[in-house]
């Protein structure tokens, strides 16, 4: 660190945690220097017609391999890093029955012993232990049982890489290197989390609830006993969770004792454990330089600033034997999936480093390590309970009881397991519910935030469900879906209104006319006959999909230079959704072009200081009311990036910033251009309102008025001092914070809670002293707030996007297998940023569908990936050819107006593939699946 001086353009300060300061920098050299200085990312080029990009940013490095992952980094492509590289590996237990006793070396000989072993007893001595999200024993101490299959048990560090690469493969499936005690049996824990949610509705759906989550609250256990949740006694006019219990009881005394005119189906249903299989398998690189205090992290994250800050907390609380006052995060563009999203692998990277003697060390997953490790998605069991008035056809109750397979640590279970239950009314509107979800704690790996987040397990069940109770109604299915498909205004199961319209409707109209579905029974027939020993079906399947936390929030600067450039910088991270383009593209929204440069996963945010004190979810409307009155505070800093986000909480903060631009520095320039001349000019002899104002092939109109280019109002906007930089800080609980402002004299209500400008070049003097902060910016006081009350989180979620799938496939009769013909996809999106993009997510989510629904699968105990024995020669990833690659197609529902906002898409696309599979193999065979996957062994089961 002698020789590093940085500067503004070489990193950034974020934070300082337990007097820990905090940095983003990014990667320097060849690797990945400056990104667009290098041209490594491409900047936007798009056809100002359409407002699409022609390809993506980083799409030319990722298919030329150019160096944009943190796998491709090594320590010489790091500047002012030492030019050697180190690597290391992890033992871990394969047993979780019996106590773990130690390790045996000796295979390895004297040749290819470590440098350096650390074990648990090093993490005691030296008082490093994970931040508190992750659990207990990082690395498993002797003496104690294994929490889950895989647990890491000891690291060892090599400073060459032959040594280490033959001692790695020489370890390798033997599980004799790890010694054990005494059987104990796995270990017996309390729940990840538990979580109920009741409602019952008014006479009609439209009417104040009689008991809700909204209205009154989730419920809650009141004791754990044997490790099983005990709920409250039911009273009418008890406590809140005793209401909500009584209320309880009777929706299940009505299903139990059904009116005559009810038709209820009682299922379990099943779905597995799975890989998310991101591209990138999990690693890091990292150099603790002991001299300097600093320790340098380079990784794929989903969460930058969770690992910057979870990483000054947790060197803040050891016992001083690694002194560390900086720590450089340095995050890649990655490929995620939910699977580096609040993962713990960063940290064993961050450990690895502070005992590699001062040399820049690796951690890299191979593939059966990042399958014996890597964040599942959660296997589910479910119990439904469904009523269906006969005479109406209309959903009378939902009972259902979600158990999700959280594994060995806690990670996202819970909030999984709460969001599959609340998602699990699918589309559908019920009038009274009850809804229970657990995450129980086992020994298998750990599942967390993977793509669905709970809803693919529970939609796709309720969609299968569906489908029967049209069968057995003998109504259409798609007909019995539309007559109780939640509308706009209706609540869902927590009792809360849905935001903006809901289209499901539409979606369900488009569907029940597409030929598909129109000739399914003459197809079937024709098909069968001229195709022996193959059964032919068609099914159908249609969801709407929350998207959003109810704690989003993010920061976005979009700059203006006086030629006409744009900059934009953003909190959120590339995680291979395309949103490092998107949000590119969604700058011309305001400003009639693309940015031309964009930096993503940006932690630091010195011209906006915001403060986030406090949780989001669980802090009283009190101390949400005397922390508002800071101006400079907000219930969260910044969220991670997932699938879905981008779309529509990412674009917010980035529009918004380029509001302020166009608001307060080019309307007023095209203004001062229009006035010019005798009299007033032209502007002075009509009436021109800035909602009539429109970008035009890059020029800006408004009543008739001369068309400006975009470059002409740039430089006229410098010249003026007007503003001509933005940055934003944005928060949303289920509604968006909306706070007011003075902004060049002028008063603003916005739906943000955080704002500094920037002035032009030709700012006057005054506006030159109010720029304070290094980047020269005026960081404005809010002079009111008004952030979504404490009691919205009842609500879980509001936001919607709606898709429906229609499958096409044939089953052969002596092997089972099922191929897919064609599927056809109807989305409902909103404003599309990039239609292209959206395709992409469509057919990658699609896959993923087809996959989960019939091929892939892992044992979640022994026999499955916490052996260290599983690679993709075992696990059945779709291929082309289990994809309906030529014959694929889709159609997006034009939006409502061109107000309309992006939605979250990319979730979504995957889920009702699954239900169509499932519905459309019953169709193909009469026979009606409830686990997951369904194999062909299954078939040939059922029809042998």
């Amino acid at each position: 660190m002698a020789n590093f001086s940085p500067t503004r353009r070489t990193f950034l300060k974020a934070s300082v945690v337990a007097g820990v300061s905090v940095y983003i920098a990014p990667i320097g050299g060849k690797a990945f220097a400056a990104l667009f200085e290098e041209k490594i990312l491409t900047p936007v080029q798009w056809d100002p017609k359409t407002g699409a990009p022609r390809f993506r940013i980083d799409g030319m490095a990722k298919v030329t391999g150019d160096k944009v992952f943190a796998r491709d980094i090594r320590s010489r492509d790091m500047p002012h890093w030492p030019q050697e590289q180190s690597h290391a590996f992890i033992l871990r237990a394969t047993k979780a029955d019996r106590a773990f006793e130690g390790f045996d070396l000796a295979l390895l000989g004297d040749d290819l012993k470590p440098d350096r072993v650390v074990t648990a007893a090093d993490l005691v001595r030296d008082g490093i232990a994970f931040p508190a999200f992750y659990g207990e024993d990082m690395l498993l101490p002797a003496g104690k049982t294994p929490a889950y299959l895989g647990h890491a048990v000891a690291i060892l560090i090599y400073h060459d890489f032959a040594r280490f690469r033959f001692a790695k493969d020489k370890l390798k499936f033997h599980d004799e290197v790890i010694r054990y005690g005494a059987e104990t049996g796995p270990l017996e824990r309390d729940p990840w989390g538990t979580f109920r949610f009741v409602r019952v509705g008014g006479d009609t759906p439209f009417d104040d609830d009689v008991f809700s989550s909204l209205k009154n609250a989730p419920l809650f256990p009141s004791m754990m006993r044997k490790h099983q949740p005990v709920w409250p006694d039911g009273k009418d006019h008890g406590q809140l969770g005793e209401q909500g219990m009584y209320h309880a009881g009777r929706i299940r005394q009505q299903l139990d004792q059904p009116p005559a005119d009810w038709l209820v189906l009682e299922r379990e249903y099943d779905t597995q454990s799975i890989d998310t299989a991101a591209l990138e398998p999990d690693n890091a690189n990292c150099w603790y330089d002991p001299a300097a205090q600093a320790l340098h992290m380079v990784m794929p994250t989903q969460s930058p600033i969770e690992v910057g800050q979870s990483t000054a907390e947790m060197l803040a609380k050891a016992k001083g034997a690694f002194p560390v006052a900086q720590v450089f995060v340095h995050p890649c563009y990655t490929v995620g999936y939910g699977s580096k999203d609040h993962y713990n692998f960063p940290f064993y990277g961050l450990v690895t480093a502070l005992y590699a003697d001062g040399k820049p060390v690796r951690l890299a997953n191979d593939r059966y390590e990042q399958f014996q490790t890597s964040i599942k998605r959660h296997a589910f069991k479910m119990r439904y309970r469904i009523a269906v008035d006969r005479k109406t056809g209309l959903f009378q109750a939902f009972q259902g009881d979600f158990e999700a397979n959280g594994g060995g640590r806690a990670n996202f279970s819970p909030s999984v397991a709460m969001v599959g239950a609340t998602a699990a009314q699918s589309i559908y509107y019920f009038p009274r519910n009850d809804l229970t979800a657990v995450a129980i704690a086992t020994r298998a790996i750990d599942a967390g935030s993977a793509r669905g987040y709970g809803t693919l397990q529970s939609m796709a069940a309720t969609e299968m469900m569906v489908d029967e109770f049209a069968e057995q109604l003998k109504l259409d299915p798609i007909e019995f879906r539309l007559k109780n498909a939640l509308r706009s205004g209706m609540k869902n199961t927590q009792g809360a209104i849905p935001a903006g319209a809901i289209r499901v409707d539409e979606v369900l109209q488009a569907a029940k006319v597409h030929p598909l579905w129109t000739n399914r029974a003459k197809q079937k027939a024709d098909f069968e006959a001229s195709h022996p020993g193959r059964r032919y079906g068609v099914g159908f399947a249609c969801v709407q999909k929350d998207f959003g936390t109810g704690a989003e929030a993010s920061f976005a600067k979009v700059e203006m230079h006086a030629d006409g450039a744009i900059v934009l910088h953003h909190s959120g991270a590339e995680i291979g959704t395309g949103m490092s383009t998107s949000q590119a593209v969604a700058v011309s929204r305001w400003l009639g072009e693309p940015a031309g440069e964009v930096r993503v996963a940006v932690t630091d945010w010195p011209d906006l200081p915001v403060t986030a004190t406090g949780d989001p979810y669980l802090m009283s409307q009190a101390d949400q009311d005397k922390l508002s009155a800071n101006p400079r505070w907000s219930p969260a800093y910044a969220s991670p990036s997932s699938a879905t986000n981008s779309a529509y909480y990412f674009t917010h903060s980035t529009r918004e910033a380029a509001r302020v631009i166009f608001m307060h520095g080019l309307w007023p320039a095209a203004m001062a251009i229009w006035s010019q001349g005798t009299g007033g000019g032209q502007a002075a002899s009509l009436v021109v309102r800035v909602e009539d104002a429109r970008w035009v092939q890059g020029k800006l109109t408004a009543g008739g008025l001369q068309a400006l280019p975009y470059e002409q109002l740039a430089k006229k906007a410098h010249e003026l001092g007007l503003v001509t930089g933005a940055t934003v800080h944005v928060f949303n609980r289920w509604q968006w914070t909306e706070a007011d402002f003075e902004v060049n004299g002028a008063a603003a209500r916005l739906p943000v809670d955080g704002l500094a400008v920037r002035y032009g070049d030709g700012a006057d003097a005054a506006r030159k002293a109010r720029m304070t902060t290094s980047g020269g910016y005026h960081v404005l006081d809010r002079k009111q707030v008004h952030i979504a009350p404490t009691q919205r989180n009842n609500a879980s979620v509001t936001y919607y996007s709606a898709v429906g799938t229609l499958v096409e496939l044939s089953v052969h009769e002596a092997s089972g297998k099922v191929e897919i013909l064609s599927h056809h996809s109807i989305m409902e999106c909103g404003s599309q940023l990039s239609p292209d993009l959206v395709s992409g997510q469509l057919q990658g989510g699609v896959a993923m569908g087809i996959g989960h629904a019939l091929h892939e699968f892992l044992p979640l105990y022994e026999d499955g990936p916490g052996n260290g024995t599983w690679n993709f020669n075992r696990y059945h990833l779709p291929r082309a050819s289990d994809v309906a690659v030529w014959s694929q197609t889709g159609m997006v529902l034009p939006p409502l107006s061109d107000t309309d906002p992006p939605k979250g898409i990319a979730e979504v696309v995957m889920i009702p593939v699954v239900g169509a599979i499932v519905n459309g193999i019953a169709h193909a065979i009469g026979h009606r699946f409830t686990a997951l996957p369904v194999s062909a062994e299954k078939i040939q089961e059922i029809l042998a």
